[in-house]
């Protein structure tokens, strides 16, 4: 049993602050997409020319919304309303089909897509596995799966958890619970129950170097801040797994 529920009902409040806040850790997310989206871009392109690409957890869109300005078909699910509506005003092709639906029952057939991306959303769930199954259920073989989340260990706990509630304004009680974080050896086992190889993990870190020391304390996410990939898979690590 976790000994804290994770904390999701945030996500609900946000409106155009998905896109515009910098006092806020959604800022970080952005700063984050940064460097996912390319990374993850090339991954597919590598195997595909034309995808339907799956975003479970899409939240304001970020990464189905960068994905569909790249052309490939997106379809985006999350369980909040609100961010759904943000996530559909702020699609410039407005192509995106954003559905309000639930991860661990997929409202689609098996085998459909050639593409299921979970960024930012395993470590918001209880039993990461059990959607991982019903991920690879969806996908094609030969799909891909990507997913970003964050290491159990106490590092992750003071750098991710600690320092962004001190750092960051507006940090939502439970946004991230260490309980809810997921080892890498844990979640390749978690794919190969699923039937997906994990390909390849890379670690991801803030590039402190990027932070003005004037923000330091301001409890403000600088603008100019940018993420950048690592070989340690410590705190934040992103891959993919292939059916």
């Amino acid at each position: 049993m976790h000994q804290h529920k994770v904390n999701n009902s945030f996500y609900e409040g946000y409106g155009d602050r998905w896109y515009t806040a910098f006092d806020d850790p959604v800022a970080l997310l952005r700063a984050e997409s940064d460097v996912k989206i390319p990374w993850a871009l090339a991954r597919i392109r590598q195997h595909f020319s034309q995808a339907h690409i799956l975003d479970v957890g899409c939240g304001g869109g970020f990464v189905s919304n960068a994905l569909a300005k790249e052309g490939f078909t997106v379809t985006g699910i999350d369980i909040s309303e609100a961010s759904l509506q943000i996530a559909k005003k702020y699609d410039v092709t407005q192509k995106v089909r954003y559905l309000k639906a639930d991860a661990f029952h997929l409202p689609f057939p098996d085998e459909y897509f050639e593409v299921v991306t979970a960024m930012d959303f395993l470590e918001h769930i209880e039993n990461p596995q059990v959607f991982i199954k019903e991920a690879s259920r969806v996908l094609k073989p030969g799909g891909l799966f990507f997913f970003n989340t964050f290491n159990r260990h106490w590092l992750s706990w003071f750098l991710v958890i600690k320092m962004i509630e001190w750092m960051v304004k507006n940090t939502p009680q439970d946004m991230h619970v260490i309980e809810y974080f997921i080892k890498p050896n844990e979640l390749r086992e978690y794919c190969s129950k699923a039937d997906l190889t994990v390909e390849e993990m890379t670690g991801l870190k803030m590039d402190f170097s990027t932070i003005p020391l004037k923000n330091y304390f301001t409890g403000i996410v600088p603008e100019e801040l940018k993420f950048k990939l690592s070989s340690s898979l410590l705190l934040s690590y992103l891959g993919y797994a292939k059916k």
